[in-house]
Formats: structure tokens, sequence, C-alpha cells
């Protein structure tokens, strides 16, 4: 069964090619949408191709819903948008997919069921079509090339589903096992090369010293380290020092 999360239902008009419906479910499940409809598929329904080409995907295209006409597969739908990449010369409101994900959020969590409708891989949605719905969404693209592929335009409307409802993480550091040095570790790493330094004959001329061991202060403070970072960084110096004092 289709979960129960709350979503778009994803509409595919007259699609021709099963490859293409296969790489549809995979890009929703993706982003864990499982809404599918199919609207007069033009190799008939099943199809073995789409299965081949879901990659895991399968149980969209199993549990997905088939309808003769697209009245049937909309009719319990209060919104629907259409994606197109085309000027059709129609009063519609007309959303990139991000703007149109946003307001599918917002009117699914009123209470409403909103679907998207994906045209053909020929030429995409017939103005009668878009003449049903209530918004297009239209991908910014490169105008001389405008053409995307099926699953390729589910992809994108899937994605910015899951980035307006979805737990994105937009920046993240692996640690591993480690921890950022705190600035007490940071404040003795930078003592321990000042003194260094210092005893080095490095801070020269005298007159100059002050702004150098700022712009010294200022290169630490742009590179966030872990504390492995700062132990690593206590040894060069250390191992820096015993080799002087050798006289290798």
């Amino acid at each position: 069964m289709p979960s129960d999360r709350p979503q778009p239902a994803f509409v595919l008009v007259r699609p021709q090619m099963g490859e293409n419906i296969g790489a549809a479910a995979r890009a929703m499940w993706n982003f864990g949408l499982d809404r599918m409809r199919i609207v007069a598929p033009r190799d008939g329904w099943p199809n073995p191709k789409a299965v081949a080409m879901s990659s895991g995907a399968g149980r969209l295209l199993d549990e997905a819903q088939l309808f003769d006409d697209l009245p049937g597969a909309l009719s319990d739908c209060t919104f629907v948008f259409a994606t197109t990449a085309r000027q059709r010369g129609l009063t519609k409101p007309v959303l990139s997919p991000e703007a149109a994900m946003q307001m599918a959020a917002e009117k699914i969590a009123a209470g409403e069921k909103v679907a998207v409708l994906f045209g053909p891989e020929r030429a995409g949605l017939e103005n009668e079509d878009i003449a049903k719905a209530n918004a297009i969404i239209s991908v910014p693209v490169n105008p001389e090339y405008a053409s995307l592929n099926l699953g390729q335009c589910v992809l994108l409307v899937a994605y910015e589903w899951m980035r307006r409802t979805g737990d994105v993480v937009h920046e993240t550091t692996d640690l591993g096992k480690g921890d950022w040095a705190t600035g007490q570790e940071v404040e003795k790493l930078v003592e321990h090369y000042e003194e260094r330094l210092e005893a080095a004959g490095f801070f020269y001329p005298p007159a100059k010293a002050a702004n150098m061991k700022l712009n010294l202060r200022n290169l630490w403070s742009r590179m966030r380290m872990t504390r492995a970072d700062v132990q690593m960084l206590h040894g060069i110096m250390r191992q820096m020092v015993r080799w002087k004092e050798r006289g290798d």
C-alpha cells in the first residue's frame, strides 16, 4: 500500500516509453513520493521495461493507479500543477519548481489534494491538458534546449518537494570520532606558536611585530580546527624545535 505521508500525486499523462515510467518511479521514490498515476500509457500497462528501469522502486509501479483519461485521474484533486517548458498563451500563474512545491505543501497541510501533471516525452502536455490545471510549473532551463526527459522533470519536482517538506541538512561536516577544538585549545596553540616564533626571530622588525601577530591570529581563526588538528600542529612545532636544538 502507498505510504500515509501527505504528498502530491504525480500524474504521468500519456507516457510513451516504459523506461521513462520506470525512471520516474525511481526519481519519486528517491525523495519519498509514492503516489503515481498513469494516464493512457502508449505501450499499455503493466510494462516490463518500466519495472526493469525502476531499480528497486517497483512497488510504486505495482501500486500506480491507471486511468483512461486525465479528468478521471484528477477527479479527486482540488489543485493541479502542470509542468511545461514552453509558453502556452494561457492565463495561469507560472511558478518555479521551488515555489510550486512550497504552495503544494501549504495546500496539502490545509487538507487539499494536489496533483502534478507531467506530459509525454515527444512534446509534453497539450494545451487541453494544461487548461485543466490551476497553475504551471516552469523549470528554468537553457532556452536553446528546453527539452527535459520525463524522469528528469519528475526528479526536479520531487527534489523540491523534499526540500520543502523533508528534514534537509544543508551543510554538515563529518568529524568521525573527533570534536571541534575549543577556544581555549586554539588559544594555547596560538601562544605556543607565538612563543616559538618569537624565539626564532620571526617577528621582525619590532615595529611590525604586533601586526604580524594579529595576522597570524586571524589566520588561525579562519582555519576551523578539530582537536586532532590542534594536537598535530603542536607536534609539528615541537618537532621543529627539537630538530633545531639537535643541530642536525
